[in-house]
């Protein structure tokens, strides 16, 4: 091999790094969502669980195909190196479809996480003191009621308040669940769509890195013949 493939090779093995990287990350960031949202995924009229979901599944992907890219690069393979591009390639468009239905839906989302809310509400209405949804929200965002902890009246629940402890006022959650969800919606939205347009740069990256490498493999394997 030349001194140029040697480079591209090792260049692709670094960036085949940095891709294992980033699939932890997005692995992370789909975790930390899912564990705030809690039970959300009880409410069949909310579909914004899909979401951190893909995102565990793309991280895993990203680790599998920077894997078989690493192989590639070190085995000097033309078939895997060409292989593994064009799945990075489709790995790349599907992630940019995910974060255009993010940024171009971020509204629509937000409108059905509080629509689960009220859901939530009203099911705990019904439900009287009864453990519910209702309860796991304002546990696992740190918040009371829909609005604020005046709509319970003196009937406050223990998981409106810090340590499941409502003995002290100071210890009840001021913020209603409506805006801590939203809230932590428009805050991690904003996190999965600048991450994601940095892990598709340096995908773009490694999908040229991958193709420079083939090419070169060919050509070198096609004057050895000669």
């Amino acid at each position: 091999m030349d001194c140029g493939t040697s480079l591209i090779k090792y260049l692709l093995f670094f960036f085949n790094i940095l891709c294992s990287i980033c699939g932890i990350l997005l692995i992370a960031f789909g975790v930390i969502f899912i564990n705030n949202l809690g039970h959300m995924k009880n409410f069949d009229d909310l579909q914004t669980q899909h979401i951190p979901v893909v995102l565990i599944v793309l991280g895993a992907v990203i680790l599998i195909i920077s894997f078989f890219g690493c192989c590639g690069a070190i085995r000097e393979s033309y078939c895997m190196s060409m292989t593994y591009a064009f799945f990075l390639l489709v790995l790349l468009i599907c992630q940019l479809v995910l974060i255009a239905y993010v940024w171009t839906n971020k509204q629509e989302i937000g409108r059905k996480l509080e629509k689960a809310v009220d859901v939530a509400w009203e099911e705990r209405t019904r439900a009287g003191t009864q453990a519910n949804a209702m309860d796991a929200i304002q546990i696992g965002l740190k918040c009371c009621a829909r609005r604020n902890f005046i709509e319970y009246g003196v009937s406050i629940p223990s998981s409106c308040c810090q340590e499941q402890n409502c003995s002290n006022p100071l210890n009840i959650y001021v913020t209603g669940c409506k805006t801590a969800l939203v809230s932590l919606w428009d805050n991690n939205g904003d996190i999965i769509k600048f991450a994601g347009l940095g892990i598709a740069a340096i995908e773009l990256i490694g999908f040229i890195f991958a193709c420079c490498l083939a090419n070169n493999i060919r050509n070198y394997k096609r004057r050895a013949d000669y």
